[in-house]
């Protein structure tokens, strides 16, 4: 799943750091997420986007399928 997080966290000025502490969670999970290794709860998504004030589709884009589907 690709998601827009990275860009949005820059343009509200704030590191990794200060969007993890405000979120509550590490600076390693947001990293992750930015990067695509991690997929958030559902409960971080909805805080991610209430915290940017977008819908969680907005943020997080889902391609669908698994892997397998796309070969």
């Amino acid at each position: 799943m690709k998601n827009i997080v990275e860009q949005l966290r820059k343009e509200r000025g704030l590191n990794q750091e200060e969007f993890a502490k405000l979120l509550c969670v590490s600076r390693q999970t947001i990293s992750s997420i930015e990067t695509g290794k991690y997929n958030p709860s559902l409960e971080l998504a909805f805080a991610i986007s209430d915290f940017f004030g977008m819908r969680i589709e907005e943020i997080f884009i889902y391609e669908g399928g698994t892997e397998n589907e796309k070969k």
